[in-house]
């Protein structure tokens, strides 16, 4: 879909209604860009997830104690995990142009493994397959989800007024990624590169605000030309000796010189996988986090795109296609799972690159780069200032997305702003919460609770709580669901009228098996390429 192209949605009331892409999507999900442009294009889309894809490999790592040449093979994992489960969500998937990878709701869960095994005296050997075991599972489990349709069936009870929140809070609540607001390396009292995070700032905004009209490249390429320029100032500040080892903003090229050429990442690479119960519970927590921000992230894209709202056959697909790729990420040893990239739906955002094509390519080229350890040596040599930078930008750009969709909204109605309020609120006062206390210390004060305490004060509740309680989307989401389906209100002032008008039907999305099937039993359809 072009600049300004729109297309038609019929309404509950058989009126005939619009959905306009946003005005600065250049090209839409059907769109295919030439391939050269597309390899540069989807190339930049994963610029965007770099810091996600190498921070939570290294965080993984480096809690577990492994070896350099382990933490390499894991980033390159990473990569050829989020390769394969981008090009299963964009082709039997949703088909939305996201892009798949490793999930940070997941992370706090798979720290707190660690650290129980951490107590037994066990290697990293040990750990990984444990970390295995318990997102296989979750991954299975998240399938159930997605493909026998809870998802789909939850929808008609989500609005703009629980849309909303959710969007906003996945913006908003990573404003504190230390990225962000501080670097975490070897050296002691180490603060943020300013100079470098604000310059990387400075070079996006300017390409893709200011001179997107002087040159078609600016418009279509301002995160990659940013970082690249960001990028390429550090290094030579790194060899002229102005930034020192393990500070930030430090490019280290020696450790790309001495990557090895070739990683041979395979199933099972680490063992078998072994399973414990109390660990899959607390990253079953972590999934149900994931597939709230995911829901979240679809209603984004598809506002972005000019698709309307997707329809509960296509978010189940797409939730059943993220346990997928959970399972093969389990499958593949990442100790993580996988979900829908933020970070990606945030450069859509910014570039107005919208096609599931260039997604596509950008798969590709990401999958074969895992295997290459020079390529995720080289991500890794990224300063975190200059993420911090990117994170800056792209998050605000999320947050402005969900505030957009309350224009559907009657905000002159008491009720509808307490809901919006409340749990925007919520969503960033819990997880600040539960950020200063251990899962240990909730689960005693859980079991303290009066009749309650032994049932609250178990394993299994005292992780969810944990895991859903710090994050942002989930807590928001949650409140907002419940107060918008039970305060008193009309479906017209609360949006529903509009949602609904503006959501495909279920009709509209040709699923891998209408395709090789044909819609009607006749010669195979597509949605697009």
């Amino acid at each position: 879909m072009s600049d300004g192209e729109r297309s038609e949605a019929t309404g509950t009331d058989g009126t005939v209604g619009e959905r306009e892409a946003a005005s600065f999507v250049e090209y839409g999900i059907e769109d295919r860009p030439p391939l050269g442009t597309s390899v540069l294009l989807g190339f930049q889309h994963y610029l965007t997830m770099i810091g996600a894809s190498v921070a939570i490999p290294l965080v993984l790592a480096t809690t577990m104690g492994m070896p350099d040449w382990a933490t390499a093979r894991l980033i390159g994992t990473f990569f050829v995990v989020s390769g394969v489960a981008t090009l299963g969500q964009t082709t039997i998937g949703n088909r939305y142009p996201i892009v798949q990878g490793g999930t940070f709701s997941m992370l706090a869960p798979a720290i707190a493994i660690i650290l129980v095994l951490q107590d037994r005296g066990v290697g990293w050997e040990t750990m990984i397959v444990n970390l295995q075991g318990a997102v296989i599972v979750a991954g299975l489990t998240e399938m159930g989800i997605g493909y026998f349709g809870v998802m789909g069936r939850l929808k008609r009870y989500v609005g703009p007024l629980v849309i909303s929140p959710v969007i906003t809070l996945i913006g908003l609540s990573l404003f504190g990624v230390p990225q962000i607001t501080d670097v975490m390396s070897g050296v002691e009292g180490a603060q943020q590169n300013w100079w470098l995070l604000g310059a990387t700032v400075v070079l996006i905004v300017l390409f893709s605000q200011y001179l997107d009209r002087r040159s078609r490249a600016f418009k279509l390429f301002p995160v990659l030309l940013g970082l690249a320029v960001a990028w390429m100032l550090a290094a030579v500040l790194s060899v002229a000796g102005v930034y020192a080892p393990g500070s930030p903003g430090y490019v280290d090229l020696g450790a790309v010189a001495a990557a090895q050429p070739l990683q041979p990442i395979v199933p099972f690479q680490w063992g078998l996988p072994a399973f414990e119960a109390s660990f899959v519970v607390g990253m079953f927590a972590g999934m149900l986090a994931s597939v709230i921000e995911s829901f979240g992230d679809y209603h984004s894209v598809a506002r972005m795109a000019g698709k309307g709202a997707p329809s509960p056959r296509r978010i189940d697909h797409g939730i059943g296609m993220e346990g997928l790729g959970s399972l093969f990420a389990g499958i593949m040893g990442t100790g993580n799972g996988c979900t829908s990239y933020t970070e990606n739906v945030g450069a859509i955002g910014i570039t107005g690159v919208a096609s599931r094509y260039v997604v596509q390519i950008g798969a590709v080229v990401m999958l074969l780069v895992g295997y290459v350890g020079y390529f995720g040596t080289l991500f890794a040599t990224m300063p975190a200032p200059i993420i911090g930078g990117l994170y800056v930008v792209m998050f605000g750009q999320i947050a402005a997305v969900g505030l957009s969709s309350l224009k559907y909204v009657d905000l002159d109605k008491q009720r509808n702003i307490f809901v919006v309020g409340f749990s925007l609120f919520a969503g960033l006062a819990i997880p600040a919460y539960m950020g200063g206390i251990s899962a240990g210390q909730l689960q005693a004060g859980l079991a303290d609770v009066a009749v309650l305490g032994p049932a609250l004060g178990t394993d299994v509740v005292a992780q969810t709580v944990y895991v859903i309680g710090g994050t942002g989307m989930a807590v928001g989401g949650l409140l907002a669901f419940f107060l918008d389906n039970t305060i008193p209100g009309t479906d017209e002032e609360r949006g529903l009228t509009a949602w609904r008008d503006l959501t495909e039907d279920d009709a509209e999305f040709v699923s891998v098996v209408d395709r090789i099937r044909g819609r009607d039993g006749g010669a195979p359809t597509s949605e697009g390429d």
